[in-house]
């Protein structure tokens, strides 16, 4: 699928990851709708994509409402990008002095599954559903990661972003009969605006485990979103950009 000229809808694109894609979106001539419930930032990255000549619209609102307004707008839907998630670390149980001290709210697990994994299928059911209305083949990235192997301290995180890999292979199957691939991309450490201003000892360490020895940077990412777009045999596929990190 070319890029130039088609509508690229990103969500999570105020900042991070999906600031960075929506960038490189624009840079190759696509129109932008962007998302995320971050105004000032979100404002920013569509100021961002006018200035490269592209039309970058933004939204805030319900999901299915969103897209509704996005095809309203632009007439068309070719690209979905799944990025938005959040993160609430915490141990399944606290053990101080052989007694269980605390555990993982359910509170704090839920918050976790709601935004990162239902969201991905809310957005994917939203997107699949215009595209097939509309007639074109269309393209659906989910924003997985290294953590679907299972991560200390993330098991809201990572049975999450688990379920995104597997519900990607899913989609991948029942949606190519309508024209529509369906991929993720598993990002390792990634050097965003929140893991940059960590201390360099932090970043030191986190960046030694690494094969390559370096953190990855949002580029990377945006180049890889870049790439399965464009490679229109790649489809059911996550791809692990995280340096070697998970061999």
């Amino acid at each position: 699928m070319q890029i130039k000229g088609n509508t690229v809808l990103i969500t999570g694109a105020g900042r991070g990851l999906g600031a960075a894609m929506a960038r490189r979106f624009a840079e190759l001539g696509a129109d932008l709708a962007l998302v995320d419930l971050d105004a000032a930032g979100l404002d920013a990255v569509a100021q961002s994509c006018r200035a490269l000549g592209r039309r970058a619209e933004t939204y805030r609102a319900q999901i299915s409402a969103t897209f509704d307004r996005v095809v309203a707008d632009f007439g068309r839907l070719d690209c979905m990008i799944a990025n938005a998630g959040i993160l609430r670390d915490g141990l399944l149980v606290k053990v101080k002095d052989g007694a269980v001290v605390g555990k993982l709210p359910l509170a704090q697990w839920q918050a976790v599954i709601d935004v990162n994994l239902t969201g991905v299928f809310l957005c994917g059911r939203e997107a699949a559903e215009r595209m097939i209305k509309l007639g074109n083949p269309g393209c659906i990235i989910n924003i997985s990661s290294l953590s679907r192997a299972g991560n200390f301290g993330q098991s809201n995180y990572s049975a999450a972003k688990a379920g995104v890999s597997a519900l990607t292979v899913v989609w991948s199957k029942e949606l190519a009969r309508y024209h529509i691939r369906v991929n993720a991309i598993a990002p390792g450490f990634i050097k965003t605006e929140m893991v940059a201003s960590m201390k360099p000892e932090i970043l030191e360490k986190m960046a030694a485990g690494i094969p390559v020895q370096r953190l990855g940077e949002p580029s990377e990412i945006a180049e890889t979103a870049a790439f399965i777009v464009q490679t229109d045999y790649v489809n059911g596929r996550v791809l692990e950009i995280d340096g070697g990190q998970r061999l």
